[in-house]
């Protein structure tokens, strides 16, 4: 039943050891009334209600749905969230395919776990599964500098080159010079604010976890690496671009700890000696894409996987207010009128949605639930050119580095193994530049504007110059005027009638941990999922919301009783000579002392 003012009520019988009766106590449910007179029924306790359909709530709902849970997903606008891609409407003409449009494109680094294990669980059409069929490996980056006269770089993407150079990295000595050579392609930095930012990286790798959360958590990555008394281009690129490149986030607010703990896992991941993270020459890549545009690749199969399985897709449905009574949430209220009765309720929504349904009587029940209030979001959205060139370069990744607007791309055709013209659009679009925009909030260099202040137009032709600065440079023409067939911006960024973006993500600034929530709440039968639940890669990402969803998962069953083995959660790995570090500077940490490299 799905009429305004009714009741949405799913009952599924389970079978086997998940189907087995839970004891009762504070988390026992309540009779439930359904239709006015009708006789009270007991719940079978595995009814689990999932409002958010992006990576954190279809990653919850693969994992229960897997140990016999019934699961509904209750989704307001598109299946899988900032990961979605979409057709650039009215641009199929001659029986091609419309030009595929993205949120941004896709960046799968090697320190990612649970997003390639959920992969590798998705059957696709012809065998095999989305990993094992669409999850690529890219060998080299292209390395631009913004306004500097220097021709982009390509760069191979591994640190196998660096363990050549500096030898097998079994101590700190090796690690430090891997991470010298490894960077040794930014330009205009002197040998020595180089081996001083290495310095810092081999601080935050040999701190131990109570150092990482009770000093590097509270301040910046930029006051962490001491910004502010180096040169310019150490401030520009060491110190700002490379966040942003890496991590999408500022330098002068994102945490320290943050940043650290990402830079050291794909620093990590990109040696090939940590098996767990599943690169180097034999298992994989440090740098992945999809071979296809992501709701093709990934998002489609996933859904039709998870419907097979049995999970409901409820479309076009949002959460208005959840009821509370009793110490439990005894209801959802849909936008449309009708009432949601389940029993467990997971919230799988970014920040902006999540807070105006925090009541005060639910931040009574869970005061920790509060400080989802003081979290921050930002913006970064992506934009396509369609070109009428298929472009030169090598697959892979490219950074324009100290692009007032933190740009970093990636041209599609090669690494998709695609003919764009036979395929797509109206036959003259042979390559795709899809680029993400990741500062909305500096002046840009046709109009002086920030890109929140800017018109449609104004977006696409300042990103255009801004990359085209950068890619062109040292005599080199990359990309000219006269090969752009079309361009796409992102559908969530809107005009009503002010500039307002409908997908913006939550960013971890110094502090915030704190104030980040776990997947379980003291309220016992309602979760949060999201990239702003506290996980192991802390970082709003793919990975981080992916993750978020296993935990939630983990959380339901051990609330339910149920006999399910928990959803795989992986840490992140660090390399083991660190360790005795680690455990040296503990000592010093509780005894007061500063960090015995941090001079």
């Amino acid at each position: 039943m799905n009429d305004a003012g009714g009741s949405i009520t799913r009952r599924t019988a389970l079978k086997g050891a998940a189907a087995a009766a839970v004891t009762a106590g504070a988390l026992a449910a309540s009779p439930l009334v359904s239709e006015a007179g009708a006789a009270p029924r007991t719940r079978s306790r595995h009814d689990v209600a999932i409002f958010g359909g992006g990576m954190a709530g279809l990653a919850a709902a693969h994992e229960l749905i897997e140990r016999g849970f019934s699961v509904t997903v209750y989704e307001p606008g598109r299946l899988g969230g900032k990961a979605f891609s979409h057709d650039v409407p009215g641009t199929a003409k001659g029986g091609r395919k419309a030009l595929p449009g993205e949120h941004g494109f896709r960046f799968f680094p090697g320190c990612y776990q649970h997003v390639p294990d959920t992969m590798e669980r998705i059957p696709v059409p012809g065998g095999g599964n989305v990993r094992s069929r669409h999850l690529v490996n890219v060998e080299t980056a292209v390395i631009a500098f913004d306004d500097a006269g220097y021709a982009p770089t390509t760069t191979p993407t591994s640190a196998i080159g660096m363990i050549e150079h500096a030898g097998p990295i079994v101590d700190l000595n090796n690690l430090r010079n891997a991470l010298t050579t490894g960077l040794s392609f930014v330009r205009d930095i002197s040998p020595l604010e180089l081996a001083y930012f290495v310095n810092r990286e081999l601080i935050f790798a040999t701190s131990c976890d109570e150092r990482r959360y009770g000093q590097w958590e509270t301040m910046s990555w930029r006051e962490f690496v001491k910004a502010d008394s180096k040169s310019p281009a150490y401030q520009r690129y060491l110190a700002g671009a490379l966040t942003r490149a890496l991590v999408a986030a500022k330098s002068e607010t994102a945490s320290a700890r943050t940043i650290g703990s990402i830079g050291l896992a794909l620093a990590t991941s990109a040696t090939g000696l940590v098996p767990q993270y599943g690169t180097g020459p034999i298992n994989g890549g440090v740098d992945r894409i999809l071979s296809a545009p992501t709701s093709h690749a990934w998002i489609d199969p996933w859904v039709a996987y998870l419907e097979r399985r049995g999970v409901t897709f409820a479309m076009n449905q949002s959460v208005a207010a959840f009821d509370y009574a009793g110490g439990r949430i005894t209801g959802a209220r849909l936008s449309s009128g009708a009432t949601v009765d389940a029993d467990w309720y997971v919230a799988a929504m970014p920040i902006d949605r999540l807070g105006p349904l925090l009541t005060p009587t639910l931040l009574a029940a869970d005061p920790a639930l509060r400080g989802i209030g003081k979290l921050n979001d930002d913006w970064m959205v992506g934009i396509q050119f369609y070109l009428s060139r298929r472009s030169d370069l090598p697959p892979g990744h490219i950074a324009a580095l100290g692009t007032p607007w933190a740009l970093t791309g990636l041209f599609q055709a090669k690494p998709w193994g695609v003919d764009f013209a036979k395929k797509y659009g109206d036959g003259r679009t042979r390559d795709c530049l899809s680029i993400d925009i990741s500062d909305w909030d500096k002046p840009g260099i046709l109009y002086g504007k920030p890109a929140k202040r800017c018109t449609k137009k104004e977006i696409a032709k300042e990103v255009w110059a801004q990359m085209s600065r950068a890619m062109n440079a040292g005599g080199k023409k990359l990309l000219r005027d006269e090969e752009i067939v079309a361009w796409s911006l992102d559908p969530g960024i809107s005009w009503t009638p002010t500039i307002t973006n409908a997908t913006p993500l939550m960013v971890n600034t110094a502090g915030s941990y704190e104030h980040r929530p776990h997947a379980h709440t003291k309220i016992p039968n309602f979760f949060i999922g999201g990239d702003h639940v506290r996980t192991n890669i802390d970082l709003a990402t793919m990975e981080g919301a992916n993750e978020a969803g296993r935990r939630v998962a983990n959380a339901i069953i051990a609330a339910s009783d149920s006999p399910a083995d928990d959803a795989a959660v992986h840490p992140l790995w660090e390399l083991p000579f660190l360790d005795p570090l680690k455990a040296e500077d503990r000592r010093r940490y509780r005894s007061g002392q500063r960090h015995v490299l941090d001079v």
